[in-house]
């Protein structure tokens, strides 16, 4: 491992949090490259477990650099909160960074967020409300604020009372009160006395890492569906969750990157709203959420449920360039009599379409296409390697390394470290 980006190849909450888990104890940086702390990587360890929504996952390695990066827009408040709960745990802040060129969340755009969903009626697109979209709106538009604006006072000051000039108007037009410029101003200030030191400017770092040839691990937040040029637009998150971005997110030549590992559940879920071909609402897809605990790390929501997407892993394959697949969740499936695993979608023509991903409203109108798989009935909860998986698990991860047409890289059957192990 050099350079490696880890992936959501399916809608998000794939399990990502507890594979940079498992490879931070090798890795030498972890660096977030994109998202905010709309979405959260749950992580069971020594440490207990943790939702986290901003700070990588590598932070529990006390040897690791864990880098926010430039694609990512951090609310300061959320941060602190998630610095807090983690150094109660007893975990070493110690080794964390923050890009200059990070965007910030203000208080602003979470209430642009609300606003803004709440005018859309019955056409909301399902965000979490956390002022992630407005934040990167503002990005494009170039009146965004960045965490290095914290250290430059004077600067921050007149980039705030620009951006403030045109945000009241539009909080005003969606009938909200506008924003006070002086207490957004003292909140800053307070940002700074707390986060100041840990503001870098982060090429330095990651550039002498690179170098060096130390081991890099790069963090995406949701899934290639969620992506916001290839996913099921608009319901989509406001960033590029793919691998495309990871090296520009991260501050490295997108040449860099070495082995892009995709995680999966061995099901699938969605948050939000959209087409989700696969879902399942009935008492499968219950069982599916029951054992799989299948509620969002952030906000609560319980997760939409249903059978494996064969055609949704070969998109993000090929989208991400995935060099080895990480299966997570395997457990949740011991006690299924049998399994399915959508292999195509039918178009309304009839057509049969099983290596591309339709555009958001035809991907509303197919029917997916299930090949039967028998379960095993019995726990997979203590193996440890590939041998100890009983033979129609096997054979069925086996099936969905084939549809991704990438190589089975590791497993996992619990959400302990130790319950995951490369194949």
């Amino acid at each position: 491992m050099a350079v490696t980006a880890v992936v959501g190849a399916q809608w998000g909450d794939e399990g990502k949090g507890r594979v940079i888990d498992y490879l931070a104890q090798k890795a030498d940086v972890v660096i977030r490259f994109q998202g905010g702390d709309n979405a959260g990587h749950t992580v069971i360890n020594e440490f207990g477990k943790h939702a986290l929504h901003l700070i990588p996952s590598g932070i529990f390695n006390p040897t690791t650099a864990n880098l926010i990066g430039s694609g990512c827009v951090v609310n300061p408040r959320s941060l602190l909160d998630e610095m807090a709960k983690l150094e109660q745990a007893g975990v070493v802040l110690d080794n964390l960074w923050i890009s200059t060129r990070a965007q910030m969340v203000m208080p602003y755009h979470r209430q642009l967020d609300v606003l803004e969903e709440a005018a859309r009626g019955k056409d909301t697109i399902g965000t979490t409300k956390r002022g992630i979209g407005p934040a990167y709106a503002d990005k494009a538009a170039r009146s965004g604020l960045r965490m290095g604006d914290l250290l430059q006072p004077d600067w921050l000051e007149t980039r705030l009372d620009s951006a403030l000039a045109t945000v009241n108007r539009k909080i005003e037009i969606l009938g909200g009160e506008p924003v006070s410029g002086d207490e957004l101003y003292a909140l800053c200030m307070e940002y700074r006395e707390k986060l100041g030191p840990r503001i870098v400017d982060s090429v330095p770092l990651v550039r002498r890492a690179y170098e060096a040839g130390r081991r890099i691990l790069l963090e995406g937040q949701l899934g290639v569906m969620r992506d916001l040029d290839w996913g099921i637009y608009p319901y989509v998150t406001s960033s590029n969750p793919t691998a495309s971005y990871a090296a520009s997110g991260a501050g490295l030549p997108a040449r860099a990157i070495d082995e892009v590992y995709g995680v999966v559940k061995a099901y699938s879920t969605a948050v939000g709203d959209g087409p989700f071909p696969v879902e399942l609402v009935d008492g499968v897809g219950e069982k599916l959420r029951s054992i799989g605990e299948e509620f969002g790390a952030t906000t609560g929501r319980p997760r939409r449920c249903g059978w494996f997407d064969g055609v949704a892993i070969r998109y993000a394959a090929w989208l991400n360039g995935m060099t080895g697949l990480a299966i997570t969740k395997l457990d949740v499936l011991d006690s299924f009599e049998s399994i399915k695993v959508c292999v195509g979608y039918q178009l309304p023509s009839g057509e049969v379409i099983g290596d591309s991903m339709p555009d958001t409203p035809v991907l509303y109108q197919v029917t997916p296409l299930f090949e039967e798989w028998p379960g095993w009935q019995t726990s997979t909860a203590n193996c440890r390697r590939w041998d100890d998986l009983p033979a129609a698990a096997r054979a069925y991860v086996a099936r969905l390394s084939e549809l991704a047409g990438v190589r089975l890289a590791y497993i996992s059957v619990g959400p302990e470290r130790e319950q995951m192990f490369e194949v």
